[in-house]
């Protein structure tokens, strides 16, 4: 897994043409362009066709480009394909996923298509049997990320919706689990409550704290709060650059360890504060292109 930031993930309605314009200009890590839930099924058609041109049309930067299809149960979900592979898309966003076979069988459609030769696959992880398989999903062909389903996997679950989300603590763990063992990156569920900005900096914090690299969102008014909080802080990386200073003088002498701030230094600290040394830099990076 590479430093490229994935702070915000942000739906964009397939259908909506305004929408796809403005994503243009937003702050946005990334977007997932939204063929499924946000699009109604009189509307699949229009929509699939619409972001098609758009995405051959339109420059959107270095945000990256998710596109989540319909299920390839359903009516829509090879329509969804066969139209949008001569857009390229960078990576498609399969719902729903609850093994390793619906992976592999969404990998065999683009591996058919010369259009699609470079295209990734990520995964909705928001069923039961999903998240009980995320460890084989993360090791599918193609696989380059998760987007937790968290209002489907509560749905399903029969969980109830609380501040601490301590019912679905097990399921974000294990699909957070999986994805690090794979080398995928790993996006938090949406917060519902797009006005509350207080209950999504603490959702945000707590799926920081967890292990996440970003959230998904569902509105552009949620961006600024992910963005501040999945990125590192000035105080870590002042920390990280003293680690890092204090434990190559200590191996210049010779010695294993270090100590900053009264605490032991070690290798595995040094990685750590490397990895967020070069996640700043690929932040920086991204806002100064966009």
């Amino acid at each position: 897994m590479d430093a490229r930031p994935f702070r915000s993930v942000l739906y964009i309605p397939g259908s909506k043409a305004r929408a796809l314009e403005k994503a243009r200009t937003l702050a946005t890590d990334a977007i997932i362009f939204d063929l499924e839930d946000a699009v109604a099924a009189e509307e699949k058609a229009n929509a699939r066709r619409l972001l098609a041109e758009t995405l051959a049309a339109t420059d959107y930067g270095p945000r990256a480009k998710l596109v989540r299809i319909n299920g390839l149960d359903t009516q829509w979900g090879r329509a969804d394909l066969d139209t949008l592979a001569a857009a390229r898309p960078e990576a498609v966003l399969l719902p729903k996923a609850n093994s390793a076979a619906d992976v592999a069988a969404l990998a065999g459609l683009l591996d058919a298509r010369a259009e699609t030769a470079e295209t990734r696959i990520w995964t909705m992880m928001e069923t039961p049997q999903g998240v009980l398989n995320a460890a084989e999903i993360a090791a599918a062909p193609r696989m380059a990320g998760f987007v937790m389903g968290t209002n489907d996997l509560a749905k399903d679950m029969g969980c109830r919706f609380r501040a601490d989300r301590l019912p679905l603590i097990t399921a974000l763990q294990t699909c957070l689990m999986a994805a690090r063992a794979h080398g995928l990156v790993a996006v938090d569920g949406v917060y519902n409550a797009f006005k509350d900005t207080d209950g999504l900096r603490t959702e945000c914090e707590q799926g920081r704290d967890l292990g996440f690299d970003g959230k998904s969102l569902i509105h552009p008014a949620q961006l600024d709060v992910a963005n501040d909080v999945f990125a590192p802080a000035p105080d870590e990386l002042d920390l990280a650059r003293r680690q890092i200073a204090a434990w190559e003088e200590a191996q210049s002498r010779g010695e294993g360890v270090a100590v900053v701030d009264g605490r032991i230094v070690e290798n595995l600290h040094i990685e750590t504060a490397r990895r967020a040394l070069a996640r700043a830099e690929a932040i920086a990076r991204l806002e100064g292109e966009s």
